[in-house]
């Protein structure tokens, strides 16, 4: 058996008013890939800061090969070999590969006040090349895409001669080959008998790549399984403790029979969209598909004027509109999820009564002029009680939501503002299977009473799920559109994505 690096045991952690972590184990070996997998809130990133010395746990013990440590903090981790790659990337953007590599560390010459850029770049083609990476140390972070930007994350750590590694979400932003680049470092450093921690909500992605899986639910250890002799279907039962929603393929005449409430056409902008062209009905949810950098999210930035375009025209009920920023497209019943929720879909610091009021503080005036508490109150009540967002109340900060509740939220700002057409770009990104299929529910739900919704997705499954047309988009050109019935696959949406079709 393969020598246990960390083993975990009775780790107990208290936030206030909630009990985070209850009487929690885990375990980890010297070359495997152990995932850790649980909806949000139960957990996962809470057991992993523990170990990474960001909080301190208030019962428990921590075993670091063979001897009982006490982590701190961050740098305590770190120089017992404990290291963490985040699923937003800690990476100083100005800075080139070797200095982010080195940063804190970086190699002296013989005035010790004085940085040896020439040693610091040597040492850092010694890493890359050791990883079978073509990066050159001396180019900025910043020009590289946000695969090679972890790398680079990965690189790091190991300079630090760690010997576990935790991955959080480490393929949510990478492209299929990226994922296969990412995977074909993971097994050298299994080879190099690195322990790694694998977070993902991505079930497909354990099969492929994990050794063993500890599932967590509510803050509660559930059990620790052999990859190879557990199903997908067992895992998510294990973490969910409950039914799963699975939708079937909406009914395809629900939407053909009503008026279209927005028209796309002739959208174009130098460089990045070429003649888009599309309509969305009332109460339809039009899936618009695609691989990484086909234009999805451009045509819906252009549409919501948060992006400029150099020709086309937008009709909303039939009406030509003039959209020049997100405030006119509001102001036109047009509500925008953007796939990056935390910067620019809601205010983290603020709490989720104001998250919720924000597309519409001109409904919460009083007579006078002034905010209604009481009024907002009311209202973000009534939608945490509709959407069923899981907080403690209204008066809880954002950034302590998970990251299913967070969108929830968003949805409700925009039905706050009573929005007829909502653009919801890769709405379940970095969510857990359980939030998921509300969220499933919830779009279902709208669309039924009448909310015409764009839903990008990078997963092709959710598009054929939930989708009653499918719009397919490659290199800014709209390349395919199917009718979401017996004859619509991922196969067909495939070769419309790659531009290959006869």
């Amino acid at each position: 058996m393969e020598q246990t690096i960390v083993r975990m045991e009775g780790v107990e952690k208290h936030f206030a008013g909630v009990h985070a972590l209850k009487g929690c184990r885990f375990e980890l070996r010297a070359g495997e890939v152990h995932a850790l997998v649980g909806e949000n809130g139960a957990g996962k990133s809470t057991m992993m800061k523990v170990l990474t010395g960001v909080y301190r746990m208030d019962e428990g013990s921590i075993v670091y090969k063979g001897q009982e440590v006490q982590i701190a903090d961050t740098r305590a981790a770190q120089k017992l070999g404990i290291g963490m790659i985040h699923q937003e990337l800690n990476l100083a953007q100005d800075l080139t590969v070797a200095q982010n590599i080195f940063i804190g560390k970086e190699p002296r010459g013989k005035l010790r006040f004085w940085l040896d850029d020439k040693e610091m770049n040597r040492q850092t083609a010694l890493l890359l090349k050791q990883m079978k990476l073509d990066i050159d140390p001396t180019t900025p972070v910043s020009k590289l895409t946000v695969a090679k930007q972890q790398m680079v994350e990965i690189i790091k750590a190991i300079s630090y001669d760690s010997q576990v590694l935790i991955m959080d979400e480490p393929t949510a932003a990478l492209s299929d080959s990226e994922i296969d680049e990412l995977f074909r470092m993971i097994a050298q450093l299994k080879e190099k008998g690195v322990g790694i921690v694998y977070i993902s909500h991505r079930m497909a992605e354990l099969k492929r790549i994990t050794d063993r899986i500890t599932v967590m639910r509510d803050g509660t250890y559930i059990d620790t399984v052999d990859t190879a002799a557990v199903s997908i279907d067992r895992i998510i039962a294990m973490m969910v403790g409950r039914e799963i929603y699975q939708p079937s393929r909406p009914d395809k005449q629900a939407a053909e029979q009503l008026e279209n409430v927005l028209e796309v056409r002739g959208l174009s902008r130098k460089n990045v969209l070429h003649d888009v062209n599309f309509s969305l009905a009332k109460g339809e949810i039009l899936g618009v598909a695609g691989l990484v950098g086909a234009g999805r999210t451009e045509t819906a930035r252009a549409i919501f004027g948060a992006d400029p375009i150099d020709a086309g025209e937008i009709y909303v009920h039939g009406r030509k509109v003039r959209i020049t920023g997100p405030h006119q497209a509001v102001k036109h019943g047009i509500g925008y999820l953007s796939e990056d929720r935390k910067h620019y879909g809601c205010l983290l610091d603020m709490d989720v009564k104001t998250n919720i009021a924000l597309a519409a503080l001109g409904r919460f005036k009083n007579a006078l002029g002034f905010m209604s508490d009481r009024r907002m109150a009311r209202i973000s009540d009534q939608v945490i009680d509709d959407l069923r967002v899981k907080t403690p109340g209204i008066a809880q900060k954002m950034k302590f939501l998970s990251g299913g509740n967070q969108q929830k939220v968003i949805i409700g700002k925009w039905l706050t503002r009573d929005c007829d057409i909502l653009i919801f770009d890769e709405p379940t990104r970095g969510i857990d299977i359980g939030a998921k299929n509300e969220i499933y529910k919830l779009l279902e739900g709208l669309a039924a009473e009448g909310k015409s919704i764009i839903m990008i997705s990078s997963e092709l499954p959710e598009i054929l799920r939930l989708s009653h047309r499918i719009v397919v988009m490659c290199e800014g050109r709209i390349t395919g559109e199917l009718m979401n019935d017996q004859h619509a696959s991922q196969e067909r949406i495939m070769t419309h994505a790659t531009d290959r079709v006869s």
